[in-house]
C-alpha cells in the first residue's frame, strides 16, 4: 500500500505530537509484556509507537495505511552518564519532539532545540523511504544522550 510522502510527513506531525511527545497523551494498552504504548488515528491511516526501557531504551513505530503495514522506524538509545537522571536527561526531550520544523525528516525532531542549559540535535540521512539518524541531548555542554535510528517504506 503506497502512502505519499507528504501525507505521510503530515500523519507523522500530528501523530507525534498526539503520542509520546505529548505528556498528556494517554498511553495504549500494552501489546507485549513491560512495553510502552502509543496509539493514533486519522482517516486510513494508524500509528503504533512501542518501546521497552528508560535509561537504556529500544522501539519501533509503525504507519498502517488501509490497514497495511506502509511505514516503520526502530530505535535504541541510552543515558550515557550513570550520574545524570532520566528527568535531566529527557526534560528537553518532549518539548524538542514537540517543535514545529520543516527543515528535516519529520521523524524525531528538529535539526537543534535549546532549553535553558540543554540542548538536543538531530541528524538523518535519507528520504522517508531509506533513512537512518541519531540525536544527541547535551547538558551544560557535555553529551548525555545518543539514540539511534533507522526506517522507512514497508512493501
Amino acid at each position: 500500500m503506497e502512502i505519499s510522502d507528504k501525507e505521510l510527513t503530515d500523519f507523522l506531525n500530528a501523530a507525534n505530537k498526539a503520542t509520546y511527545a505529548n505528556k498528556e497523551a494517554p498511553k495504549s494498552a500494552s501489546l507485549r509484556p513491560s512495553s510502552e504504548d502509543y496509539h493514533f488515528e486519522q482517516n486510513d491511516l494508524v500509528y503504533h509507537d512501542t518501546y521497552f526501557g528508560a535509561r537504556d531504551f529500544i522501539g519501533e513505530e509503525i504507519v498502517y495505511k488501509a490497514g497495511k503495514p506502509a511505514w516503520g522506524m526502530n530505535y535504541y538509545g541510552h543515558i550515557l552518564k550513570s550520574e545524570v537522571s532520566t528527568k535531566d536527561a529527557y526534560t528537553i526531550l518532549r518539548p524538542a519532539l514537540m517543535q514545529e520544523y520543516d527543515d528535516i525528516l519529520p521523524v524525531r525532531g528538529p535539526k537543534e532545540y535549546v532549553l535553558e542549559n540543554s540542548r538536543y540535535t538531530n541528524k538523518v540521512e535519507g528520504t522517508l523511504d531509506r533513512f537512518s539518524g541519531e540525536e544527541n541531548i547535551y547538558l551544560d555542554g557535555e553529551l548525555i544522550y545518543r539514540c539511534w535510528y533507522h526506517g522507512g517504506s514497508i512493501e
